[in-house]
Parts: structure tokens; C-alpha cells; sequence
């Protein structure tokens, strides 16, 4: 009598190590929830495996395509501010990483949307601000047109400290002036003070400029 041999698995089952399993069941569960309209609470477990990306996982590609995730979920609730909080993220991480064109669309977008709020109108500058930084270090004219159209799209933008060391800033590029690209940025920091993500973009830019060390000092 022959008897047929057990079948073996040929399947790898362990678990996957590359994401954590609770980011794994965060991800499944959001999916779950979709379908019933409950579109809020599957953004905020987006967000918290985008959290694990950033800080355990380092994974920034990743962190942005569920930050991302989560922007669409809140637009689709119409909870703008909070989309807008995921998008900032994004191109925060965008421009670190040297996507600039997404990174401006982003920061147009958001400060498109602020501009006409009462409540958030002030943070439009910031978001221009960041989005001419961008443009200044794919190309310098480019730069210029976009601190116009931001200036037409928001007139309070031209008053701002923001775009008053922009406007520095590409004179002394335009001199290829390193000592005075420099100043200008120390002026600003002396009562603005600038972040770790503002002075990695100035000091992109500054490096172009011939002759430059390398540094903000």
C-alpha cells in the first residue's frame, strides 16, 4: 500500500521585519474602514505609520507616500487644515530629499488655501517663502518670477521680512556676493530665528554662489 506524502509548504511565512507589524495592522485597518466613509480615522493610522517611517524606519520615500494617504482621507472628510498639516509634511520632506517641484506645488497649494483665511493668512508668507527657496535652488530667474506672482497672489507678501531677504538674497546671488548672501541671512536670523530645514535650503543656494566655503558663517 502506497500512501501519498504530506504536502509541505514551500512558503516563507515568517513575519515581515522591514515594517513593524503594529504599522502592518494600522495599514490593513485603515483599508477596512475606507469602504464605511470613515475616512478620518484611517488618515490618523496613516499618519501614525508615517510616524514610524520618520523615526524608526528612516524611510522617507515611505513616510511621504502615507502622509500623503492621509491628505487624501481628510479631503475627502473636508477637514482642510488637517489635510494641509499632512501636505506640509510632505514637502518639508520633499524638498529634503530634492523633489522641489513637488515641494513648491505643495507649499502653493497650502498657501493658496491660507490666504484668504482670516485665522491662517499670516502662515501664507511662511508657505511662499518656502516655496521661493525651493525655486531658487532649481534656478535663480525662476526664483524671481515666483516671488512676483506671490507678491500679485498676496500683497501682504511684499511687506514681510520673508520676502524682503528673498529679494537680498538673489541681489547678492545675481553679485555672486557670498559675505553679503551671509549678512543678509544673519540679519534675519538675529530676529527671526531660522530652522534646521531653512538653513539646510539657504546653504544649497549659498553653494552655488562661486568661491563659497560652505557654510552660513
Amino acid at each position: 500500500m502506497h500512501f501519498a506524502k504530506p504536502h509541505v509548504s514551500t512558503c516563507n511565512c515568517r513575519t515581515n521585519t522591514t515594517v513593524p507589524p503594529a504599522s502592518l495592522m494600522q495599514e490593513m485597518l485603515s483599508r477596512s474602514l475606507t469602504p464605511m466613509g470613515r475616512f478620518t480615522i484611517a488618515a490618523k493610522h496613516h499618519i501614525n505609520i508615517a510616524e514610524i517611517y520618520e523615526s524608526e524606519l528612516v524611510d522617507i520615500e515611505k513616510a511621504i507616500a502615507h502622509y500623503e494617504q492621509a491628505a487624501d482621507y481628510y479631503k475627502g472628510e473636508e477637514s482642510n487644515s488637517s489635510a494641509n498639516k499632512c501636505l506640509l509634511k510632505v514637502g518639508a520632506y520633499c524638498a529634503q530629499i530634492e523633489q522641489y517641484q513637488r515641494a513648491i506645488e505643495i507649499y502653493e497649494q497650502v498657501g493658496a488655501n491660507t490666504m484668504d483665511n482670516p485665522l491662517l493668512k499670516y502662515s501664507a508668507k511662511e508657505y511662499f517663502f518656502k516655496a521661493s527657496l525651493c525655486h531658487f535652488i532649481v534656478d535663480e530667474l525662476n526664483a524671481k518670477i515666483a516671488i512676483e506672482k506671490y507678491e500679485e497672489m498676496f500683497p501682504a507678501f511684499s511687506d514681510s521680512r520673508e520676502c524682503k531677504l528673498l529679494k537680498k538674497l538673489l541681489e547678492a546671488h545675481e553679485e555672486q556676493n557670498s559675505e553679503a548672501f551671509t549678512e543678509a541671512i544673519k540679519d534675519f536670523d538675529s530676529i527671526s530665528r531660522l530652522d534646521q530645514w531653512h538653513t539646510t535650503l539657504l546653504l544649497r543656494i549659498k553653494k552655488t554662489i562661486q568661491g563659497d566655503e560652505g557654510d552660513l558663517k
